[in-house]
């Protein structure tokens, strides 16, 4: 199998994927993140692809000029661990000369566990990249799971939906602390125009929400901004 490279953004309700990966790399400036972009082009497309088992992998640069996020696709966690200790290291000692001092800030593990998406005529691409990382008081699957389905209640519930979201695809860490929505809009500024409505976040007033963002065991959450850079696929 070749290394080909893709501008279509990743299908998050595929069904193959049994486990998929997000992580942070901290590069320091924008001229930085645009090098690190171009070194994992060149060390994986310069490569046949490593297993059938990696289904996709996926490069997005942050908003605030200093990030990677990561998003790789496995069928199971075993197919990664045979990648690690076989291929990974020959890829990250290339990009490591190429753009020296990388900071790999985190890699987290999820499964898939529920997506909402806006039915339309038209399919849209996505022009931002949301990420919104939740963390828990310590493990609890069922938590993780109820808090979502409490999400979507509120979205459901919603009198003011914002035209600029198109799909919200959540991942429960399989740790069980942690909650990672992967949200696609419309644009950076459709995201901050509905921050800049009258509720806490991108949702109205409402008791749904209150009871989202009051959650027993919700320690705290992060919300970052990505743009598409780079999308690899077997071929």
């Amino acid at each position: 199998m070749t290394t080909h490279r893709t501008d279509a953004h990743p299908d998050m309700t595929r069904p193959e994927v049994g486990a998929p990966f997000f992580s942070t790399w901290r590069v320091g400036t924008p001229e930085r993140q645009k090098e690190t972009v171009e070194a994992i082009a060149d060390s994986w497309e310069s490569r046949p692809w490593p297993t059938e088992g990696l289904l996709g992998y996926y490069v997005y640069t942050g908003h605030d000029g200093t990030t990677l996020l990561h998003h790789s696709q496995w069928a199971d966690e075993q197919a990664y661990e045979a990648f690690t200790k076989v291929y990974r290291q020959e890829r990250v000692d290339e990009i490591d000369t190429a753009v020296p001092g990388i900071e790999r800030v985190a890699l987290g593990r999820y499964r898939h566990y529920r997506s909402g998406t806006r039915p339309e005529a038209e399919p849209r691409v996505p022009g931002c990249i949301v990420i919104v990382d939740v963390e828990f008081e310590g493990p609890d699957p069922d938590r993780q799971r109820a808090w979502v389905d409490a999400v979507f209640e509120a979205l459901e519930s919603e009198p003011n939906q914002h035209p600029g979201g198109i799909s919200a695809h959540f991942h429960l860490s399989t740790d069980g602390t942690k909650v990672l929505n992967y949200a696609e809009w419309e644009s950076a500024q459709a995201h901050i125009d509905a921050l800049s409505g009258p509720g806490n976040g991108v949702g109205s007033r409402t008791p749904q929400w209150e009871r989202v963002q009051t959650y027993p065991g919700l320690k705290g959450s992060t919300v970052s901004r990505y743009s598409y850079a780079l999308g690899l696929v077997p071929k």
